[in-house]
Order: C-alpha cells, then structure tokens, then sequence
C-alpha cells in the first residue's frame, strides 16, 4: 500500500507538472528541456558514454529548433532543417527496431552511442515540442491527447496484460509483456480517440484514431527497445528521480520514440487536407 501511494504522488506531481506547462509556449518548451535533459543523462549511464558532448549536442539542437523564429527572425529554412531531422531520426529508429529482432546487443561502440543520443533521445524532445507547435501555432491539445493516449495504453497494456495476459510478445527482452496486454491497450487508446475528438477541434476523429494506433504501436515498441538497452545494463530502472516510476526515461520511453512518427502523421495530413 505504502508503495502504491508512493507512486501515486510521484505520478500525480508528475502529470501536474506537465498540465501547468501547457499553459504557455514557452512553459512547455523549459519543461522538456529539463526533461530532456534528466533522460540524456540516464540513458548515458546504461549505455556507459561518460562524455559531456550529448548535452551540448541536445541544447544546441533543442533550443535552435524550439526558438527558430527568435534566431532567423522568420521561419525561413526551418522545415527543410526539421525534414533533415525527421528523416535520420526515423532511419536510426528502424534500426532500432530491428535490432529488436535479433539476438544482437544494440549499438554500443562509440559512434553508435553518439547516433542514439542524438537521433532516438534528443530529436526525440525536439518533436514533442514541434508538436504543440504543429503548423507554427501553438496548440497543446495535440501533444495533451498524445500523452493521454499513450497514457491510456500503458495503463490498460498493464491491465489487460495482468489480468488475461498468455502469449509473451517479446519474452527474453520483456517477460511480463503480453500480445492480450498490446491488444488491449490498443483497444482502449481507440477507444479515448472518440472522447479526445468529440472535445477538442483540432483533429478530425479519423485523425485522433489513427494517433492511437501510432502511438500503441511505436509506443510499445519504444518501450521494448527501452528495456532492450536496460537489459544489456543490467538494471531495472533507468534511473531513481521519480519514486515508484523509476527515471524520467522509464515514464517517457514510449512518447519518446513514437514522437517523430506522430509528427510525420501530422504533416501527412497537413499536406492532404
């Protein structure tokens, strides 16, 4: 019980953080800089880099990319800047992904470190706040009903999975996940699209289903490749910051690697419609 209520306080603090963010721009862009910042350094110490060099990589990227208009005056160059962002990230994920079907470590010499720091976790937070700036106009409702989606599907993976899991969906890197758990969390993440849709104008229903889908999907798979590299390190958390939760990198893992496609959907539709 005293576990339980532990938890329960870290998580609550947590989220209030994130909501008051919301409130401004520049609100949300300091949150996930400092955020961004606690993940880099956790995720430096499973993969053994001691190297200061992906901080100043992570600050140069994240607060060039987040205050673009204040440096350039206007927003000239700034989406063929973002298309070369977007397609090393989503390179370096594939192979992330891959690497998650097969008995290989994932990348750990030197270069391949500095690869993964930039373009799985640093360009990561650099989409989540593009995001809330989707179409250079600041709307946090999309990133809130990302979160609460993904929020959704953890919670109900975890359920479902407790309660009825029977076939492992990758065992020797997650034992405890479940394909009835995945399901599940993808049912109800499709599920809260309807209430996301039906109060909020921003998206489209058909919209808010198929962010459900992406962010179930690369989600679980971005806590996978999570746990891949926790496994290599011989830990169980990625860090201690958030009592009963672990690390900032254990509660963001999933956002983190579905960000940059959440972001591809939104510029797929922005293009279309």
């Amino acid at each position: 019980m005293k576990e339980l209520l532990i938890r329960a306080i870290s998580g609550f603090f947590y989220a209030a953080l994130f909501l008051l963010s919301l409130q401004s721009q520049h609100a949300i862009i300091i949150l996930f800089f400092i955020f961004g910042l606690i993940a880099l350094a956790e995720f430096k110490k499973l993969i053994g880099l001691k190297s200061w060099v992906p901080y100043l990589i992570f600050t140069v990227l994240y607060v060039v990319f987040g205050y673009w208009q204040i440096f350039i005056k206007s927003y000239e160059g700034f989406d063929e800047a973002v298309q070369i962002l977007h397609v090393l990230t989503i390179f370096v994920q594939l192979f992330l992904i891959k690497d998650l079907f097969s008995e290989r470590p994932l990348p750990s010499f030197v270069t391949g470190r500095y690869i993964n720091t930039t373009f799985y976790l640093s360009s990561a937070f650099i989409f989540i706040i593009l995001i809330a700036n989707y179409n250079n106009t600041f709307k946090p409702v999309i990133i809130l009903g990302s979160f609460i989606l993904m929020w959704v599907n953890d919670s109900f993976a975890y359920l479902v999975g407790k309660n009825f899991g029977r076939q492992k969906l990758f065992p020797k890197i997650s034992p405890k996940k479940t394909v009835e758990g995945f399901l599940g969390g993808l049912f109800f993440a499709c599920v809260s699209s309807y209430f996301i849709a039906k109060y909020s104008d921003n998206l489209t229903f058909n919209n808010w289903l198929i962010l459900a889908i992406i962010i179930s999907v690369f989600g679980t798979l971005g806590d996978l490749i999570e746990s891949k590299f926790k496994r290599q390190a011989g830990v169980k958390d990625s860090g201690i910051i958030m009592p009963g939760h672990g690390g900032i990198l254990d509660r963001l893992d999933s956002i983190i690697f579905a960000a940059p496609f959440i972001y591809l959907f939104l510029r797929l539709i922005k293009h279309v419609s």
